[in-house]
């Protein structure tokens, strides 16, 4: 039987990268998966174009009354959200000295509080249906002292410990919340490394390469269900051993 037969998964992100391939693998698991976005409308169509079924919404996660416009939606037409992925997220390859606080506050804006706003428009139903899942995307930045931008990790160290506090939060209402952070992907972060990051990496990485996409999707596709219904408050770190 598939992982995820009769639930519903909200994934955040997912017209393109690694946010279409957790939308693929949640939807081959058995779970009806829709999908927010904030402007790539040809992104959304080519992820609805790979998972057919998959419902995508235009609405940034900064968007506080689109997306609880969305999540009506979904409750009102699925029944609920019974998985949350919150895999919405920018960054810069800026150092500090060139960092304007526009910049600082972009970043921290949509991987931090976008997550924040997100989740709490999901969880009120969640917690009256006393189940559901929450899975954040972070980054091995959070969990390894690496050279990257301060913003982003310092982004990805909020997603971590929010992650942690929420997981603590909301058991009580037998809801998970875990934390999935990946490496260097061959799609993403990694597209705007310069060259030297990238060797220097694969040099640190016992696997030697970049990850793939899918192979996250099915990780995280794995997390959010019954069957790692033991974990919580955790983050798993998926990097090829760096």
């Amino acid at each position: 039987m598939a992982l995820l037969a009769g639930r519903t998964a909200l994934v955040t992100g997912g017209s393109r990268g690694l946010g279409r391939a957790l939308v693929a693998a949640l939807a081959q698991e058995g779970a009806r998966v829709a999908f927010s976005y904030a402007r790539d409308e040809a992104g959304a169509q080519a992820t609805v174009g790979g998972t057919p079924g998959a419902r995508p919404f235009r609405v940034s996660v900064l968007d506080v009354p689109g997306t609880d416009t969305m999540i009506e939606t979904i409750e009102r037409e699925w029944g609920g959200v019974d998985i949350l992925v919150n895999n919405a997220g920018v960054s810069q390859n800026l150092p500090i000295a060139l960092m304007e606080e526009d910049d600082w506050d972009h970043v921290m804006d949509v991987n931090v509080k976008g997550t924040f706003l997100t989740s709490r428009a999901v969880l009120r139903g969640m917690i009256r249906r006393k189940r559901g899942v929450v899975l954040n995307i972070g980054s091995l930045v959070s969990a390894r002292m690496m050279e990257a931008p301060v913003h982003y990790c310092a982004s990805k160290a909020a997603i971590k410990g929010m992650s942690e506090a929420l997981a603590k939060e909301v058991a009580r209402y037998g809801i998970r919340v875990l934390c999935l952070a990946p490496g260097l992907l061959e799609d993403g972060v990694g597209r705007n490394l310069p060259e030297h990051r990238l060797a220097d990496y694969l040099k640190h990485c016992s696997l030697g390469r970049l990850g793939k996409l899918d192979e996250v999707a099915r990780l995280a596709a794995f997390l959010v269900s019954d069957a790692n219904g033991y974990m919580t408050g955790e983050t798993v770190v998926i990097d090829g051993g760096v």
